[in-house]
Formats: structure tokens, sequence, C-alpha cells
């Protein structure tokens, strides 16, 4: 009895298909055009192991009949589910009305007509998002209309939390992002 789903080609083919959304797919919806990465999801297992063990203390502190230290509990648990729920929502999302950028903290989006380019360069960039810097690739965005390179983004790195070791899902990722740009820049140019 094969199993394809346990083989090597079957995996490649997988990963191949889902690069490109199916011709179906709704382009208004905001997509991410790849996976999230290793680092991102164990990042985000470990808050939720952490919230785990805070919510069940909560549970305990509540029984030994300290109500306001289990709500506090309850609250630090809550919000490391929360901070676990926008790690994994992390990442560049793209659809017809523009490219959004979620961050831990805060999200930005720009519409296509304010999109200048998005393209690949070889710069300096950040390890996993920390203060170290190592030479690597950025996929940017240059706005329209401004020439300061203040107004270049950072979309992804190769360093990154998403494509730290994965090589091949970074170049796909980025060929994505620069096809929805000059698509989206002929719909709206």
């Amino acid at each position: 009895m094969p199993l394809p789903f346990l083989t090597a080609d079957r995996e490649a083919e997988v990963i191949a298909a889902q690069a490109v959304p199916p011709p179906h797919a709704d382009r208004e919806e905001w997509r991410r055009p790849y996976r999230p990465g290793p680092w991102r999801v164990g990042g985000g297992a470990l808050l939720l192991l952490l919230a785990s063990y805070v919510l069940f203390s909560s549970l305990i502190i509540a029984l030994a009949g300290a109500p306001v230290s289990a709500v506090v509990c309850a609250v630090l648990g809550a919000l490391l589910v929360a901070a676990a729920v926008r790690l994994l929502q992390a990442g560049t999302w793209v659809s017809a009305h523009g490219v959004r950028q979620v961050r831990l903290w805060r999200t930005s989006t720009l519409r296509w007509r304010e999109v200048e380019s998005i393209r690949t360069l070889q710069q300096p960039v950040k390890w996993l998002g920390l203060p170290r810097t190592v030479q690597g690739q950025a996929v940017v965005l240059d706005r329209t209309g401004r020439t300061s390179s203040s107004t270049r983004a950072v979309l992804l790195t190769d360093h990154g939390a998403d494509f730290l070791g994965r090589p091949g899902s970074f170049e796909r990722a980025a060929d994505v992002l620069e096809a929805w740009a000059a698509e989206s820049g002929r719909a709206h140019g």
C-alpha cells in the first residue's frame, strides 16, 4: 500500500502547489503568501505553554481562596494567549487592496497605488528580529512620491522567524510579493 504523503517528493509538490493561490481564490481577501516558519510557530507554542501554566495556577489560586490573585493570573494568562495569536498572525499580507504588514504591536497597510516597487535587496538584516544584524536578503517596499530611504519598509528577511534556514521558501515568498506588486501596479496604474 503506497503512502504518498510520507515521501519527500510529495512534500515538495505540496509546497510548490501552495506557493501559488488557486485560480478560484478571492483576490479581495487578505492572504499571507507564505507559511509561518518554525521559529514563529515554536515561539507561539512556547507562549501558549506558558499561558497554560499561568491559567492552571490561576485555578489553583482561586481554589485556595485568593480571588484577587486568581483574577490577576487569569488576566496575565489571557494576555499571553493574545500575544501568541498575534505572533502567529505577524507577517506580510497581500490582497487586491494593498499590502499589509502585521507586527506584534501594530499593523500598517498601504494601498497598491502608494507602492512604487517591491524588490529583493542584499543588505544587513536583523537576525530573528533581534538587534544583531547579519548580511542577508530583504524584500523591501518603496513608497511612491518619496525619495528618502526612510520611506523604504522591510517586508521580509531571509533571517526572520519565517525563513531562517529555509532559503527556498524565502525566494518563493519574494517572487510572489513582487508578482502581486507588478500585477496590482498594472491594474491601478
